[in-house]
Order: structure tokens, then sequence, then C-alpha cells
């Protein structure tokens, strides 16, 4: 024991930490305060060492490139022994800390605990549920299977609707105009160093304030928040009835943290991890992907918002929620705690709660049915087809299967992602169209390995008849001088023989 003792002042010499850790741990906190109703902040800071750990450990494996992404969590899956309940602990663990952290905002506000001195408490709070709901998105991604790529899409599709800046936001976000390998390094930079390092710095803070401020005391009606008062009021509760944090609170915060870490591991014994679903393929969009459980109420939203208002509410909800959220302290600072005489907060926070559940609930059955300006499900101009040979009429029909319209117009309707192809075929040659189908390129994937050689010719077939009347399509100049040469009589080309 004298030895360990040795060790211990050393160490303590150098490091000082026993006046801090001190405080923290033999703080009073009111009596009342530790209740079962104030374990949520710890049992989502524990699902957060959770997040980290599993998410070191998988970062060892997985591969963040569109070649290999796929590929690595079916590795995962599949090959490495408990691979797949790696995953699925980083998984349901990202579920709970979603919803334990839910819990803890609405407990919170339902506590009056924003009010004087904690409104930065709170704002910080705000920011933590944000970089929350961050990683659930990001690591979505990171599936990159069918889901991810057109939830993806989805959520760069809405940024761009954001004036001024929101094609400069989709470039730094993806990395450039198309979801590819640059986009998984940013997001896997995202997801595993930029929020988990945001959100580890702002839950310190966070739990700093805690310990500087003291825990929320439980709200009795008739307990009114005064700015005056409310700190000698405080510190006089805390001293004449309170109880140090270990062992009087924090037994209760680590019995219900365990208790949630264990449901996490059930559910991922039970129920597994998460996909991958199929490889991305972003020539097939008969797909229904949807996000993953902390979104799927946005996504039920958005399918029952009639077109002309998806864009006011993406553009203007988000910013109006989250300034709702922040100006709560400095708007309701003072006054009443207890719920019993705060009926308002009452009635929003259960109008809130009822709204989510019922729109997390349609998003379970409710068709995919983004808007889209080229839909391409609309026909061709009937002039596009007449006099056309039956060549040409089945590569328009697998124009029309593969859905090509949703990123290029055709006679002024259609996508705008695109060049528009009326005159495509003034602009390049047959040679040309083929290999853009077969390889694609910029924007554009490649349809090599979706189209059989009989439907490429029939597709390139079509787009060759789409020129201006009276316009001649585009021809290979070398080509067309080997065959006028050849077409030409001997000797009529002069020259020196």
């Amino acid at each position: 024991m004298s030895r360990l003792k040795r060790i211990y002042d050393w160490f303590e010499l150098r490091l000082q930490l026993e006046g801090p850790v001190g405080e923290v741990v033999l703080h009073k906190v009111p009596r009342d305060t530790a209740s079962w109703w104030y374990v949520f902040g710890s049992a989502a800071f524990t699902l957060l060492m959770l997040q980290i750990v599993t998410g070191i450990l998988l970062a060892l494996v997985y591969v963040p490139s569109g070649a290999q992404a796929w590929n690595s969590l079916n590795i995962l899956n599949h090959q490495i022994p408990l691979g797949w309940y790696l995953r699925a602990l980083h998984g349901w663990g990202s579920d709970f800390m979603v919803a334990v952290v839910f819990i803890h905002m609405a407990q919170v506000f339902l506590f009056g605990a924003y009010k004087y001195p904690r409104e930065l408490t709170w704002t910080v709070g705000v920011f933590l549920l944000l970089a929350t709901l961050g990683m659930a998105f990001t690591g979505q991604v990171l599936r990159f299977d069918q889901d991810a790529y057109w939830g993806l899409g989805i959520g760069v599709f809405i940024m761009s609707r954001v004036p001024w800046i929101g094609g400069g936001l989709v470039h730094l976000l993806l990395g450039g105009p198309v979801i590819a390998g640059a986009t998984l390094s940013r997001f896997f930079t995202l997801h595993v160093f930029v929020i988990p390092g945001t959100l580890l710095l702002l839950a310190l803070v966070h739990v700093w304030m805690v310990i500087k401020l003291g825990i929320n005391e439980w709200p009795m009606p008739g307990r009114l928040v005064r700015r005056s008062t409310y700190i000698a009021d405080y510190n006089k509760l805390a001293h004449e009835d309170g109880i140090p944090f270990v062992p009087g609170a924090f037994w209760k915060d680590l019995i219900f943290s365990g208790a949630v870490v264990a449901a996490v591991a059930v559910c991922a014994a039970v129920f597994g991890p998460y996909g991958p679903g199929g490889q991305p393929d972003p020539s097939i969009i008969q797909t229904v992907p949807k996000p993953d459980f902390p979104f799927l109420w946005i996504y039920a939203v958005l399918s029952y918002l009639p077109p002309s208002m998806e864009t006011p509410f993406i553009l203007v909800a988000p910013i109006l929620m989250i300034a709702g959220l922040l100006a709560v302290p400095f708007v309701a600072g003072e006054g009443e705690k207890s719920w019993h005489r705060r009926p308002v907060a009452i009635l929003a926070l259960a109008s809130v709660a009822v709204a989510w559940a019922v729109f997390t609930n349609l998003a379970t059955f409710t068709p995919w049915s983004p808007h889209m300006n080229a839909w391409s499900g609309d026909t061709l101009p009937v002039r596009y087809l007449e006099e056309a040979t039956p060549l040409v009429r089945q590569g328009a029909v697998i124009f029309q299967a593969k859905q090509c319209r949703n990123c290029h117009s055709v006679g002024g309707h259609g996508g705008q992602r695109g060049p528009a192809l009326d005159d495509v075929a003034t602009r390049m040659t047959v040679d040309q169209l083929r290999f853009k189908v077969v390889s694609g390129g910029g924007n554009m994937p490649a349809y090599g390995k979706n189209l059989s050689p009989p439907e490429i010719e029939a597709l390139v077939s079509f787009l060759e008849t789409l020129h201006p009347k009276g316009q001649s399509p585009a021809i290979d100049a070398a080509q067309q001088a080997v065959e006028n040469a050849a077409a030409s009589p001997p000797g009529s080309q002069g020259g020196t023989p």
C-alpha cells in the first residue's frame, strides 16, 4: 500500500487532479434532485463514449472510398468474427443516443431547467442535439448503399435550394459535382473527427456548467425564479438539504446508464446491424429509399407537402425550429418551473411529441414522392417519334424506362442537372454518343453495365435523331474525309501519284 501511495503522490504532485475531481464528486445537489428523472444526461454521455469506442474499432476496417466502402461493410458483416455485432452496437447506439438526447431535452424543458442562470447550458444542449443528428446522418451516408446514396442525393438537393450559397455548399460537401469517392472522404472526416470532436467538447462544457451552476432543483409549484435572488436561494437549498453527488445521485445515473447500454447490446444481438442494402447505382432510381429512424418524420412531412410548399418549408422551417429552441431561455428565463403551472409548455411539448409520433409512423408506409421537376413519366413529345424507325422507337422506350429526363430536358421539359438534349446530335457524333452512354462522365453515370449492347445501339439511334429540322447531325470529319476519298473516282483528287 505504501508503494501505491508513493505512486499516487508522484502523479498527484504533477497533475494536481485531487482538488478538481473532489469538487466534481462531492459537490452538493438538492436532495430531491437525486431522482430518476435526472439520469438522461449521464446516459447520453455514456452512449457518446460507446459510439466513440465502437467507431474507432470500425474505422480500422472501413475504407472510405466509393469502390471499397460497401465491400468493407460486408467484410465486417460476414468475414470478421463479431464484426456484424460491432456494427450493430454502433448503429443501435446511435439510435438510442438520439432518443435519449431528445428525452433529456424534453425533460429539461418540462422541468424549467433552462431558466436563469442556465440559459447557456440550454444553448449548448441545443447544439449538442444538432451535432447528434449530424452524427446520425453522416453515419447513414457511410453505409453507401442505395438508401444512403439517394438519401444523400435528397439531402444535397435540399441544400442546393439555399439562396446564393446553395451550389457552393453542395460542391463543398460532395467534393465535386457528383456523389463519388471524394464525398465519402468528406463524410468520413465529418463522422469520425469533426462531429465527434465537437460533441465531446460541447459535452464537457455542458457538464462543466452543470457542475458550476448546480443541477436544477425539483420544480416545486410556487418556487419562482428571480434573477435577483435565485443563486442565493439555490445555494441555501443545496447547503441545507443537499447531498454529495457521489454516491447520493451518481448511483442512479450509473444504474440507468448501464441499463441503456445493456438495452443497446440486446438490440444489437437480436436485430443485428442495419444494411448495407444494395450497392449504390445512380442509374437505378426505381428505389424507395428511407432515412434512418431519427429522420423518418422529415421524410413523411416532405412526402405529404404539396410540391409548391416544399421549398418554403425546407428553407424556413429548420431555421424557425432552431431559433425557437435557442430563444426559449431568453423569452421565459424567469417565473415558474413547475409543469403544474405551465399549461402552455405542456401543450407545446405534447403537440410536438404527438406530431413526431404520427409522422414517424406514417413514414413506415408512406411512398417516396419527392418533388422532381423532371418526372420521366411524362411522355415524349409526338414530334420526336414521327416517321421514326422501330429501332429509334425502341431507343425512346429505353430513354423513358431509364428515366433520363430526370437529368436532361427534351422539348423544354425535364431536369436541369444535365444539358438539354434537343440538339445533342449536332454536338456529338454517333461514336461520342455511344461512348458517353457506356462510360458516363461528369455528372452522368455510366450505363455500360446496365444496358445490353442492342439497348445501347437503340438508345444511341434515338439520340441521333435529336437535332433541329434542317440541321444535319454531327459527323466525324476524319472519317468523312476517308469515306469521301474512297467514293471519289481515281485521279480526281489530283496531286503527285
